[in-house]
């Protein structure tokens, strides 16, 4: 490095404060619009391939996108919930698959379906076994990596609400398996059956056995043999082999919620009769299509970056003029010292060459930092649009 290079080089370390403050303005100014267009074609990619393997879903009328939302990513929504009955109509003409997500377990949605989810899904158990028995879960692989939790481990459900002191009892649950990683929202699930999550709802519960209670304030009175209960006796906390069989529910199980039902049919013709089922004169329930929903949100959301786009071309200009402007400033500041320099034997385009090679470091030093923070964004932005679809 010789000459005038040496001297730019030298110069762009000195100014230290000058130098950070162009570098970070051209560093923002093209990283801005990189990022977004990173993180929207992920999120694009990752929204409309999930849609696009779902089918059709059914759940209560209301908002298409809230409904969609529910059974794809399991986010807990106003959108209402219909009966288990209804998948004694939807299997009429295929296949149904309810989904229930109304709880979380250490801020992670605890799903509750039936076995056909799996295999729709293609998940598969990486360590340990499939639930089996009420209170079981299996877990995604971002749950026990963030959570540290391995089969034979047990996990408590949330309670609703910090202050609901009074309300809905935590379950604790047995883990019996981490599913491998599928890159989808299925890595942050806690999968349960439906009656557990019943359960946790209060439409099904134990009582402990009075018989052999140590405890007799849990008694109220024994009279012939009829022991009547205190009202210190509470639901189980966890289900475990000697209680199970006093678990038992209230009411009819096709009037318990469920929050959508996956519908897989064997063929179009079905799916169109299916379709029919829930059109307006259902008052209660309806047919979405999940894809055609998602592309609809697509569209807003592109239709917000193009104004987006707008801002940062502006922003780009107002960039570049204010390089120009520290250029056109440094020119005059520098005015004695470009004098000395000629006065002592350099030529008349050196300035010049200064001033090209001390913003081509600084453009040199932008970029490399772009690249890095590029590499980053693009290696964890899948990630991070999962957590933005979950959160």
């Amino acid at each position: 490095m010789r000459g005038p290079l040496l001297l730019a080089w030298k110069y762009v370390t000195y100014n230290r404060t000058k130098t950070f403050i162009l570098v970070a303005c051209i560093f923002l100014t093209v990283l801005l619009p990189v990022a977004v267009k990173i993180l929207l074609d992920k999120f694009e990619s990752q929204i409309v391939s999930r849609a696009d393997t779902t089918p059709a879903v059914i759940g209560a009328r209301g908002s298409d996108l809230d409904l969609a939302l529910s059974a794809l990513y399991f986010k807990r929504t106003d959108a209402g919930t219909v009966p288990f009955s209804e998948t004694a109509t939807i299997e009429k003409h295929g296949i149904a698959i309810p989904v229930y997500s109304k709880f979380t377990a250490r801020e992670f949605p605890v799903v509750a379906t039936t076995l056909d989810y799996y295999a729709f899904r293609g998940l598969q158990i990486a360590e340990g076994n499939m639930l089996t028995t009420l209170g079981d879960c299996a877990i995604g692989s971002r749950v026990a990596a963030e959570l540290g939790i391995k089969p034979g481990d047990q996990l408590l459900s949330d309670r609703e609400t910090v202050l609901d002191i009074g309300g809905m009892t935590p379950l604790k649950m047995n883990v019996t398996g981490v599913f491998a990683p599928t890159n989808s929202a299925d890595d942050n699930g806690v999968f349960v059956d439906l009656k557990t999550a019943w359960v946790i709802e209060g439409l099904g519960h134990g009582h402990q056995d009075l018989e052999n209670v140590e405890d007799e304030l849990m008694v109220m009175s024994r009279d012939d043999g009829e022991i009547v209960a205190s009202p210190a006796v509470v639901p189980y906390l966890e289900i475990t082999e000697n209680n199970i069989d006093s678990f038992h529910f209230h009411g009819e199980m096709d009037d318990f919620p469920v929050s959508a039902i996956i519908a897989v049919t064997p063929d179009e013709k079905s799916e169109t009769l299916l379709e029919g089922n829930y059109g307006q004169g259902n008052a209660t329930a309806q047919f979405v299509r999940p894809s055609i929903v998602v592309r609809e949100l697509m569209d807003l959301v592109f239709k917000v970056k193009s104004v987006f786009d707008a801002n940062a071309v502006l922003i780009g200009v107002s960039t570049a003029l204010l390089l120009l402007l520290v250029i056109l400033l440094s020119l005059k500041l520098r005015a004695r010292e470009m004098q000395t320099m000629f006065k002592i034997g350099a030529s008349r385009n050196t300035n010049a060459k200064l001033q090209l090679y001390e913003m081509g470091f600084i453009f040199l030093i932008s970029g490399i930092l772009v690249a890095i923070a590029v590499r980053v964004l693009m290696q964890y932005s899948g990630e991070f649009v999962q957590r933005m679809l979950i959160g």
